[in-house]
């Protein structure tokens, strides 16, 4: 075997031990909850791992009976701002799971698969 040449019974098991890591990582990722809020905690977003929308609490402490247009912009707004917290915070939670295996894909092999 040439220094260069790959040994396959290598190659399998570390592509199995990845496959593994990221089946893991993904389950991990689908029962985490993350959390975002706005407006100081006036709205608050939950959102899944993979960033799928959970639960939206609104407190009552938002609504201004007297003024309900402005209160519903408000309400909009700060729904907005909570989920867009939300999802970022379940993107980082992607990243921090998700990125190793990904990074380490195109090393995985030596080198054999350039670009993977």
């Amino acid at each position: 075997m040439n220094p260069g040449d790959i040994n396959l019974r290598q190659v399998l098991e570390q592509a199995q031990l990845m496959q593994q890591q990221f089946v893991n990582a993904q389950q991990e990722l689908s029962e985490a909850k993350v959390e975002g809020t706005a407006g100081g905690g006036l709205v608050t977003a939950t959102v899944s791992g993979g960033g799928d929308l959970l639960e939206l609490k609104i407190s009552p402490k938002v609504i201004d009976a007297e003024n309900p247009e402005e209160t519903a912009e408000t309400i909009a707004d700060l729904v907005i701002a909570a989920v867009r917290d939300a999802t970022r915070a379940a993107a980082e939670l992607q990243q921090e799971k998700l990125g190793p295996l990904t990074q380490g894909l195109g090393g995985a092999f030596g080198g054999a698969f350039p670009g993977v």
